[in-house]
């Protein structure tokens, strides 16, 4: 008995020295002493207390399905109303503009709302990002113009990327680490669902765009009333109990109203650093969605001059802020130097970066290449997702006797190697798409090894619970990164690739060329499967796809090298590492 104890000993050991060394970013005393330093926090912890039985957990967990279930339903089919709303308008060239600024704000309001939660409370952030939520849909739902439909739609955005990072906020604070990966898939299983019946939704709204999106701004806050409900009830018990909450809003003796609250608006809440990330964001992943691929548009001063500002300026200028200047930097040295903290992130910014080679272009690679109907494409392109979760969810159960991830997350690496292998050789015709469908299914079981274990590693990894927030929160923007560099890089290969192609092929008849580049769905209803043009397109496709496939195989081996530096980290009965030392 005392030889299986001997590692968990170990562990626990080194567990307490690494929270002993990383004290001193939340308290200037050399003994170290749990103090909790954000008032979120506090009471997110004088709550969890109260609802620590399995059947109120399950509640609160109950409360997170529904809020995912209704922005996931909602996001999956406002895709089609957006399609139709921007066809009423006359003038919709600003659309892709605002598409790559509601992508920065999603990320840079993730890391605002984590630090804010932890500062103002997890109850106040609900409200603010409810309230973004619903002003975003009325303002979509009655514009008049793409223009009033774009400011719409850019705090809808705030508001969604808001609604996910409290989700998982919340589930970091009611699950302990060794149940983590099974409450962060959990509570997005509504996605199972969604795979089946967002298109059915959808269609059935027709043509009614504005209903169809205007019908959320009163659905996303009655699936959010279950999860108040449960915060109104653990506030009161509470108070019942004579448990003292904390407030932000009181003014401690021996300073000013005016001083305190410039000090927690700006210093505390790091408005500098919170302005730079947006900076950052907006310089760097702007000109690469925008420029689209197309080689004289990267040539132009338009997209060249931000992306230089962006990584010879601000990069640098944030990093002399959060590091001489900042009192409260979003993300402490101390803390992002460990290499159980930077090889998760590099994790998740490789992840999409691979994964949105193949998911761009698949379902028009099936519409075209393999022959396909819409709705078939659409499902094959969904299965992802649905096998994604249910893996991510049943292995989390797992993770719950193993209390390791590290192994797992490079066997998820390892069946990326394999489907991007089978999407690599079967690239095109009717013969391929049972080949194409194992290599989606594939990708999703791959990525319930990765995606849920990664999160909960950084989440163990950063040891106090006062940082949990800021960590989830910038491994959800390294996940925007990581999509619009996947953008850039498939638009780029698409693009010039098959346009090269297609004029070659089709010099003769320039105006089939265009349409094939610009119109695939109409070229493959004038185009039978089996007609010599089809033929040569289906070539063509497969060669291109090809391409992505290979570089997608690339992006997979620093993948795989950041999953060599993680921590293999055992996962305690604890939300976070530095409720070891208090309990000792």
């Amino acid at each position: 008995m005392a030889e299986l104890e001997k590692p968990f000993k170990e562990t626990k050991q080194r567990v307490e020295q690494e929270c002993m060394e990383k004290a001193s970013i939340i308290s200037d005393t050399k003994k170290y002493q749990r103090e909790i330093r954000y008032v979120g926090v506090y009471n997110a912890e004088i709550y969890a207390k109260y609802y620590s039985s399995p059947k109120k957990r399950l509640l609160i967990f109950l409360s997170l399905f529904l809020i995912t279930l209704a922005y996931g339903l909602d996001n999956s089919v406002r895709n089609t109303y957006q399609t139709l709303a921007t066809s009423a308008y006359s003038k919709n060239s600003l659309l892709a503009t605002v598409n790559c600024i509601e992508q920065v704000l999603s990320a840079a309001s993730q890391i605002w709302f984590a630090r804010a939660a932890d500062l103002f409370g997890r109850p106040i952030i609900l409200f603010i990002v409810t309230l973004c939520y619903v002003v975003g849909t009325a303002i979509q739902c009655q514009a008049y113009n793409i223009a009033s439909y774009s400011i719409g739609s850019c705090i809808y955005a705030i508001g969604y990327s808001g609604a996910i990072l409290i989700c998982e906020v919340y589930v970091a604070d009611f699950s302990n680490l060794n149940w983590r990966v099974v409450a962060g898939a959990g509570h997005i299983l509504p996605n199972v669902i969604i795979t089946w019946v967002g298109g059915n939704i959808a269609g059935s709204i027709n043509d009614r765009w504005k209903w169809g999106i205007g019908m959320w701004a009163f659905l996303f806050p009655i699936s959010v009333i279950p999860l108040t409900l449960c915060i109104f009830h653990m506030n009161y018990l509470a108070n019942y109990n004579n448990e003292p909450l904390k407030s932000i809003w009181i003014v401690p003796s021996g300073t000013t109203r005016r001083n305190y609250f410039f000090n927690i608006f700006f210093w505390e809440l790091n408005l500098v650093g919170s302005v730079l990330v947006i900076v950052i964001l907006g310089l760097i992943l702007i000109p690469l969605t925008l420029g689209g691929g197309l080689t004289e548009r990267w040539q132009t001063a338009g997209i060249l001059t931000p992306e230089i500002l962006g990584w010879v300026i601000a990069i640098p200028l944030y990093v002399i802020w959060e590091s001489k200047c900042a009192t409260c930097p979003l993300m402490p040295w101390k803390v992002v130097k460990d290499r159980g903290v930077w090889s998760p992130l590099l994790i998740s910014l490789f992840m999409e970066f691979a994964f949105g080679m193949q998911s761009t272009y698949l379902v028009t690679f099936l519409l075209v290449a393999v022959n396909q109907t819409k709705f078939s494409a659409t499902r094959i392109n969904r299965l992802f997702s649905f096998v994604s979760v249910l893996t991510g969810f049943a292995f989390g159960f797992v993770v719950v006797k193993v209390r390791k991830t590290k192994q797992f997350i490079i066997i998820g690496i390892a069946i990326w190697f394999v489907a991007f292998g089978l999407l690599e050789k079967y690239c095109g015709g009717e013969e391929s798409l049972i080949k194409i469908i194992i290599a989606v299914c594939l990708l999703g079981l791959g990525n319930g090894f990765m995606k849920y274990p990664a999160k909960t590693s950084i989440q163990a990894c950063v040891m106090t619970h006062d940082m949990i927030a800021l960590a989830t929160s910038l491994t959800l923007a390294l996940n925007n990164v990581g999509k619009a560099f996947a953008s850039a890089v498939s638009g780029a290969i698409w693009t010039n690739v098959l346009s090269n192609e297609l004029k070659r092929k089709f010099q003769n008849d320039e105006n089939l060329a265009k349409l094939i580049f610009q119109k695939p769905i109409k070229f493959i209803r004038l185009y039978r499967w089996d007609s010599e043009e089809r033929q040569v397109v289906v070539k063509l496709y497969s060669h291109v796809w090809r391409l992505l496939m290979i570089v997608g195989l690339v992006l997979l081996v620093p993948l795989l090298l950041s999953s060599l530096f993680l921590r293999s980290q055992r996962l305690g009965d604890v939300v976070s590492y530095d409720q070891v030392i208090e309990e000792k």
